[in-house]
């Protein structure tokens, strides 16, 4: 089977990559710095993916496209347009690659949404579902959105085959963002308020998402299909920095302030939107995934949170 893999230096990319080529998969891996790229797979050197990008020279030799490349959150946005920005990237990028694969013969074109494409917050206890009616009023959210919209248009107009994965946060060896925020927080011997913190979220293992994209790539019933991923373990944000502290055998407690005093302090201080993510509550269920593709995440939170912080301890050496 031939794959082609697009953003094969990122975050997940990487590891996904080494995964493929493991399993002697032929993979053309697509990337800036093709440089970087491991042996065992050919390089294929892409300066931007947009709408205008022409893959020709790779396509026809591919079974089933991957495609995690995509332009994410940026912190210090100076674009005066942004949703354009991520329209052009996120969302006629996509499609352009994907009419260009479906010409070319491809049969599957296996596609890394988001969870913001289904909602930014969830109530306790109710996860959301692929059938959740929502329309993302974030610019990277509804350009994956309109991704999305697309490619399942196409897929009722052409003989390629699309599966759509919506990952929820994904964390583990290298991971940045907040997740990495929580580590520092919980590498040092410093008390912190957040021991009564009684929210739910979803976290899905970058080796649990590894494992359904792969389940993906043949199985006959993901045609055309979305599905959540997940580790299948809600945690609330106290048990996750538990769990982090215990990985760094941190005996430190986690002091128990009230929610409402926490998002007042973060609100004070100009960190509103800090304050939901910590606090508020974003589940997914995965029971579509696990029936129909017969599909259960085969790592655990404590293994892969485990991994990620040996990880993140020997970079600090």
């Amino acid at each position: 089977m031939n794959i082609l893999l697009t953003g094969a230096n990122g975050f997940l990319g990487k590891p996904l990559l080494k995964e493929l080529i493991n399993n002697s998969y032929t993979v053309t891996a697509s990337s800036r710095r093709i440089s970087l790229l491991p042996s065992g797979c050919t390089g294929f050197g892409i300066v931007n993916i947009d709408s205008k990008t022409n893959w020709s020279s790779v396509l026809s030799q591919q079974d089933i496209v991957i495609h995690c490349a995509a332009r994410v959150h940026v912190m210090d946005e100076k674009s005066s347009n942004p949703l354009e920005e991520f329209r052009e990237v996120n969302t006629r990028g996509t499609i352009n690659l994907a009419k260009q694969a479906a010409n070319a013969g491809v049969k599957r074109f296996i596609f890394i949404s988001s969870i913001k494409v289904g909602g930014e917050s969830s109530l306790l206890g109710t996860p959301l579902t692929e059938d959740s009616k929502y329309v993302p009023d974030d610019p990277y959210g509804l350009s994956k959105y309109e991704a999305e919209q697309q490619l399942l248009e196409l897929a009722k107009n052409s003989a390629m085959e699309v599966v759509i994965i919506r990952p929820t946060l994904i964390y583990g060896p290298g991971v940045k963002a907040n997740f990495e925020t929580m580590m520092n927080w919980a590498s040092k011997p410093i008390p912190l308020p957040f021991g009564a913190i009684t929210n739910k979220r979803s976290l899905v293992s970058i080796d649990n998402l590894i494992s359904l994209i792969e389940v993906c790539l043949t199985h006959p019933n993901a045609k055309n299909e979305i599905f959540y991923v997940n580790d299948d373990n809600d945690v609330s944000t106290s048990d996750l920095l538990r769990k982090l502290y215990r990985s760094f055998s941190n005996k430190t407690p986690l002091i128990p302030m009230p929610m409402s005093l926490i998002s007042l302090l973060f609100k004070l201080i100009g960190k509103g939107g800090y304050s939901a993510r910590l606090l508020g509550s974003l589940q997914v269920d995965i029971s579509k995934a696990k029936t129909l593709l017969n599909w259960t995440p085969p790592y655990s939170v404590d293994d892969s949170i485990d991994k990620t912080v040996k990880h993140f301890i020997k970079l600090r050496k």
